[in-house]
Formats: C-alpha cells, structure tokens, sequence
C-alpha cells in the first residue's frame, strides 16, 4: 500500500451511491483510485491496475458483481473484495463465501463498520462475522460428490438454476425467461431433486462449484 493510503475501487451502478462513499471516506488513509459501475468494467481495472480493495455492488448492467468477483478471483486470488449490497439475501452472501469475498457489507452501514470492513479487508483477514457465515453454513457443507456427477438437468432447468443462484426470485426468473410463475415453481423443485439440495441457497452454492454461474 503506498504511504499507507489503501487504494480502493468501487464499483457501482448509481452515482448517488457512488458519492456518497466517497464523502464518506474522505479524510480517511482510504483513497478511491477509481470508480465504475459495471461488474465488466470493475473486472478490467482490478486486474489491470494497482489496487488494494474492490467495493463490489451485486446488481449491476453488464455483469453482476458477484460474476466479477469470481473472474477477478481467477486472475488476482489474493485481492480483496468486498461485497455491498442493498440485498440481505442468503443467497448472495453464500455464493460470496464460495467465491472468496472479503466479507458483505449492507449498503445501510454506518461509516465505522465500512471502514472497519475495507481496513480489515485491506490487511488479509476476513470481514466476516461470525453470524453470517453461520447463516450460510448449511449451504456450503453441501456434499462435493456431486461436483464429479453429471446431473441430467435440462437446458431450461439449467436456466432456472443459473437464474437462481444469481439471487432472483421465482417472479423475477418468471418475467427474466418468460415463463409462468407456476412453471418456474415445478423447475426449481426438479433442480432440487436432481441435485440432491434442500433449499436454492444450497443450489446457488452448488452452482458456484459446477462453475455454472
């Protein structure tokens, strides 16, 4: 870290958000290098610039945040990313376990705990509390066995479970593939059959580990 400033990207959609960390930091050893708000665009700077944290939003055009974390994993496995997120969602913070984020903050933190959690980050220790990583210790003890199994989904229950594990609702992947509410309903419960989960946190999981999402 130069001169003890820790340089951080965020990248994020909304430029009311955007600012608002900024303001934030300012007056802190944080210095914002850059700013993006496409999860593509947060993945080229990563991996091609100096950089000590990512503050990674989810829900973003152009690649989700939780794609790019695991595409700036592959090239640089050592830096750390946060993730934040409007979204207190088991789903997401599960597949950020898996992909090997930093920690999760929610976008209604206070000053304190973000900066605690981009200083912590920073150092090469983990962000996480001890209550989320329980929460989602049930879905990541998900037996590995399968990871070798060929499981005979269907191309549109494939669909559904890449939609899944991308935190969507049955609602959402209804109006994202254009298919009944009902029908999506019957796809998630062949999923879960098939790949021999309880519930969609433990298929967003297993999904991660297929590499399917």
């Amino acid at each position: 870290m130069t001169a003890n400033k820790i340089r951080l990207l965020i990248a994020d959609d909304h430029e009311v958000v955007r600012c608002g960390l900024k303001s934030m930091l300012a007056g802190t050893e944080v210095k914002v290098v850059a700013e993006v708000s496409t999860g593509s665009a947060a993945v080229k700077y990563a991996i091609e610039n100096e950089v000590d944290v990512v503050l990674m939003d989810i829900r973003m055009p152009d690649g989700d945040g939780l794609t790019a974390l695991g595409r700036i994993k592959l090239d640089k496995p050592d830096m750390p990313v946060l993730v934040l997120s409007t979204f207190d969602n088991p789903t997401y913070v599960a597949r950020a376990v898996a992909l090997g984020a930093a920690g999760y903050l929610l976008k209604g933190c206070t000053r304190e705990a973000l900066l605690a959690g981009i200083r912590t980050a920073a150092s090469g220790e983990s962000a996480w509390t001890r209550d989320e990583l329980r929460r989602v210790t049930g879905a990541l003890a998900v037996p590995r066995l399968t990871a070798d199994v060929e499981v005979p989904l269907t191309q549109r229950e494939n669909e559904v479970l890449c939609q899944l594990a991308y935190g969507l609702t049955n609602k959402e992947i209804a109006n994202t593939l254009h298919i009944s509410y009902e029908t999506v309903k019957e796809h998630v419960q062949h999923v879960l059959r098939k790949i021999g989960v309880s519930d969609r946190t433990q298929a967003a999981v297993w999904a991660v580990r297929k590499e399917l999402v």
